[in-house]
Protein backbone atom coordinates (compact mmCIF):
# COMPACT_ATOMS: atom_id res chain seq x y z
CA UNK A 1 0.00 0.00 0.00
CA UNK A 2 2.79 2.38 0.94
CA UNK A 3 4.74 1.59 -2.17
CA UNK A 4 1.71 2.38 -4.28
CA UNK A 5 1.40 5.81 -2.64
CA UNK A 6 5.06 6.46 -3.18
CA UNK A 7 4.68 5.60 -6.84
CA UNK A 8 1.86 8.17 -7.30
CA UNK A 9 2.91 11.32 -9.13
CA UNK A 10 2.09 14.74 -7.64
CA UNK A 11 -0.88 16.56 -9.14
CA UNK A 12 0.19 18.91 -11.91
CA UNK A 13 0.30 22.61 -10.98
CA UNK A 14 -2.14 24.99 -12.62
CA UNK A 15 -0.17 27.21 -14.90
CA UNK A 16 -1.51 30.16 -16.81
CA UNK A 17 -0.47 30.65 -20.32
CA UNK A 18 1.03 33.96 -21.36
CA UNK A 19 -2.25 34.80 -23.01
CA UNK A 20 -4.15 34.06 -19.79
CA UNK A 21 -1.89 36.34 -17.81
CA UNK A 22 -2.47 39.12 -20.31
CA UNK A 23 -6.23 38.61 -20.14
CA UNK A 24 -6.28 38.72 -16.32
CA UNK A 25 -4.06 41.83 -16.29
CA UNK A 26 -6.41 43.57 -18.69
CA UNK A 27 -9.44 42.59 -16.61
CA UNK A 28 -7.76 43.81 -13.40
CA UNK A 29 -6.82 47.12 -15.01
CA UNK A 30 -10.38 47.47 -16.28
CA UNK A 31 -11.82 46.88 -12.82
CA UNK A 32 -9.44 49.41 -11.28
CA UNK A 33 -10.29 51.86 -14.02
CA UNK A 34 -14.01 51.49 -13.39
CA UNK A 35 -13.51 51.94 -9.65
CA UNK A 36 -11.36 55.04 -10.20
CA UNK A 37 -13.99 56.47 -12.53
CA UNK A 38 -16.75 55.80 -10.01
CA UNK A 39 -14.78 57.41 -7.15
CA UNK A 40 -13.08 60.33 -8.84
CA UNK A 41 -15.09 61.23 -11.94
CA UNK A 42 -18.67 60.02 -11.76
CA UNK A 43 -21.51 61.54 -9.74
CA UNK A 44 -22.10 58.30 -7.83
CA UNK A 45 -20.05 59.52 -4.85
CA UNK A 46 -20.71 63.25 -5.17
CA UNK A 47 -20.87 65.50 -2.10
CA UNK A 48 -24.51 65.75 -1.10
CA UNK A 49 -24.18 67.28 2.34
CA UNK A 50 -21.78 69.43 4.34
CA UNK A 51 -22.15 68.54 8.02
CA UNK A 52 -20.94 71.28 10.35
CA UNK A 53 -20.13 70.69 14.01
CA UNK A 54 -19.38 73.47 16.50
CA UNK A 55 -21.58 76.27 15.16
CA UNK A 56 -23.44 76.63 18.43
CA UNK A 57 -25.13 80.05 18.22
CA UNK A 58 -26.57 82.61 15.81
CA UNK A 59 -23.27 84.50 15.68
CA UNK A 60 -21.84 81.76 13.48
CA UNK A 61 -24.28 79.43 11.74
CA UNK A 62 -23.76 76.27 9.74
CA UNK A 63 -25.05 78.07 6.65
CA UNK A 64 -22.35 80.73 7.03
CA UNK A 65 -19.71 77.99 7.11
CA UNK A 66 -21.20 76.35 4.02
CA UNK A 67 -21.27 79.69 2.21
CA UNK A 68 -17.58 80.20 3.01
CA UNK A 69 -16.71 76.78 1.57
CA UNK A 70 -18.64 77.53 -1.60
CA UNK A 71 -17.82 75.53 -4.71
CA UNK A 72 -14.99 73.61 -3.06
CA UNK A 73 -17.61 71.21 -1.72
CA UNK A 74 -18.94 70.32 -5.19
CA UNK A 75 -18.34 67.21 -7.27
CA UNK A 76 -16.95 63.83 -6.18
CA UNK A 77 -16.12 63.61 -2.47
CA UNK A 78 -12.71 62.04 -3.22
CA UNK A 79 -11.62 65.15 -5.15
CA UNK A 80 -12.50 67.73 -2.49
CA UNK A 81 -9.47 69.80 -1.47
CA UNK A 82 -9.65 69.26 2.29
CA UNK A 83 -6.86 71.70 3.05
CA UNK A 84 -8.47 74.34 0.86
CA UNK A 85 -11.79 73.89 2.66
CA UNK A 86 -10.07 74.17 6.04
CA UNK A 87 -8.34 77.40 5.02
CA UNK A 88 -11.60 78.93 3.86
CA UNK A 89 -13.36 78.01 7.09
CA UNK A 90 -10.50 79.30 9.26
CA UNK A 91 -10.65 82.59 7.34
CA UNK A 92 -14.01 83.24 9.01
CA UNK A 93 -13.17 85.73 11.81
CA UNK A 94 -15.09 83.85 14.49
CA UNK A 95 -13.38 80.51 13.72
CA UNK A 96 -10.26 79.72 15.73
CA UNK A 97 -9.65 76.26 14.26
CA UNK A 98 -11.26 73.87 11.79
CA UNK A 99 -10.96 70.17 10.98
CA UNK A 100 -12.22 68.73 7.69
CA UNK A 101 -12.57 65.10 6.60
CA UNK A 102 -14.54 62.88 4.24
CA UNK A 103 -17.60 61.10 5.58
CA UNK A 104 -18.24 58.41 2.99
CA UNK A 105 -20.17 58.07 0.85
CA UNK A 106 -21.61 61.58 0.39
CA UNK A 107 -20.80 63.87 3.34
CA UNK A 108 -18.08 66.46 3.85
CA UNK A 109 -17.50 66.74 7.60
CA UNK A 110 -16.41 70.07 9.11
CA UNK A 111 -15.71 70.62 12.81
CA UNK A 112 -15.01 74.14 14.03
CA UNK A 113 -13.84 75.72 17.28
CA UNK A 114 -15.21 79.21 17.75
CA UNK A 115 -13.21 82.05 19.21
CA UNK A 116 -14.19 83.06 22.73
CA UNK A 117 -13.94 86.66 23.83
CA UNK A 118 -11.46 87.27 26.64
CA UNK A 119 -12.13 91.01 26.54
CA UNK A 120 -14.15 93.63 24.69
CA UNK A 121 -12.22 96.75 23.74
CA UNK A 122 -14.29 99.94 23.80
CA UNK A 123 -13.48 102.14 20.83
CA UNK A 124 -13.76 105.91 20.48
CA UNK A 125 -16.96 105.36 18.47
CA UNK A 126 -18.56 103.50 21.40
CA UNK A 127 -18.40 100.13 19.66
CA UNK A 128 -16.92 97.08 21.38
CA UNK A 129 -14.36 94.90 19.60
CA UNK A 130 -14.18 91.35 20.91
CA UNK A 131 -10.67 89.94 21.35
CA UNK A 132 -9.78 86.34 22.20
CA UNK A 133 -7.06 85.13 24.55
CA UNK A 134 -4.49 85.08 21.74
CA UNK A 135 -5.09 88.76 20.96
CA UNK A 136 -7.09 88.22 17.76
CA UNK A 137 -9.95 90.66 17.15
CA UNK A 138 -12.87 88.85 15.58
CA UNK A 139 -16.09 90.87 15.99
CA UNK A 140 -17.29 94.42 16.67
CA UNK A 141 -20.72 95.04 18.14
CA UNK A 142 -22.70 97.77 19.83
CA UNK A 143 -22.51 96.06 23.23
CA UNK A 144 -19.94 93.80 24.92
CA UNK A 145 -20.73 90.12 25.50
CA UNK A 146 -22.17 89.39 28.91
CA UNK A 147 -19.59 88.48 31.52
CA UNK A 148 -16.60 89.70 29.48
CA UNK A 149 -14.33 92.44 30.90
CA UNK A 150 -14.38 95.71 28.96
CA UNK A 151 -11.02 97.28 28.16
CA UNK A 152 -11.13 101.06 28.10
CA UNK A 153 -8.35 103.60 27.63
CA UNK A 154 -8.48 106.40 30.18
CA UNK A 155 -4.96 107.61 29.65
CA UNK A 156 -3.22 109.93 32.05
CA UNK A 157 -1.47 112.99 30.67
CA UNK A 158 1.87 111.27 31.25
CA UNK A 159 0.75 108.32 29.12
CA UNK A 160 -0.38 110.66 26.37
CA UNK A 161 2.98 112.41 26.44
CA UNK A 162 4.83 109.15 25.72
CA UNK A 163 2.41 107.95 23.05
CA UNK A 164 5.27 107.73 20.58
CA UNK A 165 7.12 105.32 22.86
CA UNK A 166 4.25 103.08 23.93
CA UNK A 167 1.44 103.22 21.38
CA UNK A 168 -2.24 102.85 22.14
CA UNK A 169 -2.46 99.48 20.39
CA UNK A 170 0.34 98.25 22.68
CA UNK A 171 -1.55 99.52 25.72
CA UNK A 172 -4.70 97.74 24.56
CA UNK A 173 -2.72 94.56 23.92
CA UNK A 174 -1.35 94.66 27.45
CA UNK A 175 -4.81 95.17 28.94
CA UNK A 176 -6.23 92.29 26.89
CA UNK A 177 -3.41 90.07 28.20
CA UNK A 178 -4.44 91.03 31.74
CA UNK A 179 -8.10 90.19 31.05
CA UNK A 180 -7.22 86.90 29.33
CA UNK A 181 -5.11 85.81 32.31
CA UNK A 182 -7.78 86.37 34.95
CA UNK A 183 -9.05 83.21 36.68
CA UNK A 184 -12.73 82.46 35.87
CA UNK A 185 -13.90 83.42 39.35
CA UNK A 186 -12.28 86.85 38.93
CA UNK A 187 -13.09 87.37 35.24
CA UNK A 188 -16.82 87.04 35.87
CA UNK A 189 -16.56 89.84 38.46
CA UNK A 190 -14.34 92.13 36.37
CA UNK A 191 -16.59 94.65 34.71
CA UNK A 192 -13.83 96.88 33.34
CA UNK A 193 -10.10 96.94 32.73
CA UNK A 194 -9.10 100.61 32.77
CA UNK A 195 -5.78 101.63 31.25
CA UNK A 196 -4.32 104.84 32.65
CA UNK A 197 -0.78 104.08 31.47
CA UNK A 198 1.41 101.05 30.79
CA UNK A 199 2.24 100.76 34.49
CA UNK A 200 -1.20 101.71 35.74
CA UNK A 201 -3.93 99.24 34.83
CA UNK A 202 -6.96 99.02 37.08
CA UNK A 203 -9.72 96.44 37.40
CA UNK A 204 -13.22 97.43 38.45
CA UNK A 205 -15.02 94.51 40.05
CA UNK A 206 -18.71 94.00 40.61
CA UNK A 207 -19.85 95.39 43.94
CA UNK A 208 -17.61 98.45 43.66
CA UNK A 209 -14.23 96.95 44.51
CA UNK A 210 -11.15 98.03 42.56
CA UNK A 211 -7.86 96.27 41.88
CA UNK A 212 -4.67 98.13 41.13
CA UNK A 213 -2.95 95.78 38.73
CA UNK A 214 -0.03 97.87 37.60
CA UNK A 215 1.72 96.78 34.40
CA UNK A 216 0.78 93.76 32.25
CA UNK A 217 3.72 91.81 33.64
CA UNK A 218 3.75 88.84 36.03
CA UNK A 219 0.09 88.36 35.21
CA UNK A 220 -0.06 84.76 36.42
CA UNK A 221 1.49 85.62 39.76
CA UNK A 222 -0.73 88.66 40.24
CA UNK A 223 -3.80 86.59 39.46
CA UNK A 224 -2.91 83.98 42.11
CA UNK A 225 -2.26 86.70 44.68
CA UNK A 226 -5.55 88.45 43.86
CA UNK A 227 -7.56 85.25 44.33
CA UNK A 228 -6.11 84.95 47.84
CA UNK A 229 -6.71 88.64 48.62
CA UNK A 230 -10.35 88.49 47.61
CA UNK A 231 -10.99 86.28 50.64
CA UNK A 232 -10.24 89.29 52.83
CA UNK A 233 -12.58 92.17 53.54
CA UNK A 234 -11.85 95.31 51.60
CA UNK A 235 -12.75 97.39 48.57
CA UNK A 236 -9.28 98.26 47.30
CA UNK A 237 -6.82 95.55 46.34
CA UNK A 238 -3.29 96.20 45.16
CA UNK A 239 -1.32 93.49 43.35
CA UNK A 240 0.89 95.82 41.32
CA UNK A 241 3.81 94.51 43.38
CA UNK A 242 2.71 90.87 43.89
CA UNK A 243 5.46 90.25 46.43
CA UNK A 244 3.93 92.97 48.64
CA UNK A 245 0.14 93.04 48.02
CA UNK A 246 -2.21 95.24 50.00
CA UNK A 247 -5.89 95.46 50.95
CA UNK A 248 -7.70 98.56 52.19
CA UNK A 249 -11.15 100.06 52.46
Amino acid sequence: MDSELEDEEPAPRLRLSRRGIVVLSVLGAAVLGVLAWLVFLSSVLDVRDVAVQGATDDKLTSDQVRDAIGGLAGGPLARVDLDGVRQRVEAIPRVAKAEVWRGWPHTLQVKIVQRTAAAAVKGEDGQFTQVDATGVSFATEAAPPEGVPVVELRLSQQAKDVDGVISRPQLVQGAVAVAAGLPPEVAKRAGSVLVHSYDDIELQLSGGATVRWGSPEQNDRKARVLVALLNQKGTNFDVSAPEAPAVSG
